[in-house]
């Protein structure tokens, strides 16, 4: 069970799964998808951009493995990374998903295809 932790400060934060470190420590290869909010247009217009989104996903399963946000309204867009990580998603699959615009969700899409080295934005 994907347990998300949040810290409502300004910029927000949120996380699920494992860090970095982590990673590093237990030795699994890992890819890393980064998105800044200052890309992502809903941020910028509500002057609001501080911060990013981190996914971490298996080099070798593809499976998410952690999902870390600081920036405007980390604890709500966490939720969909939390529903992925529940079900086994790549950041491919959150990646190919059709997202509002724009939105500040958009950011974890970005993040996912970054970690896919499919960015569009960044």
């Amino acid at each position: 069970m994907c347990i998300r932790d949040r810290v409502y400060t300004h910029p927000e934060v949120a996380a699920v799964g494992r860090t970095e470190e982590q990673l590093k420590e237990e030795g699994i290869e890992y890819s890393k998808g980064v998105f800044p909010f200052m890309a992502n247009s809903r941020a910028r217009a509500n002057v609001d951009n501080e911060g990013m989104v981190k996914v971490l996903a298996d080099k070798k399963t593809r499976r998410i493995l952690g999902i870390h946000i600081m920036g405007p309204n980390a604890g709500e867009i966490i939720a969909e990374g939390v529903l992925g990580m529940e079900y086994g998603a790549s950041p491919e699959n959150i990646g190919k998903v059709c997202h509002a615009h724009p939105t500040l969700s958009e950011a974890l899409k970005e993040a996912c295809l970054a970690a896919h080295h499919k960015a569009i934005h960044f």
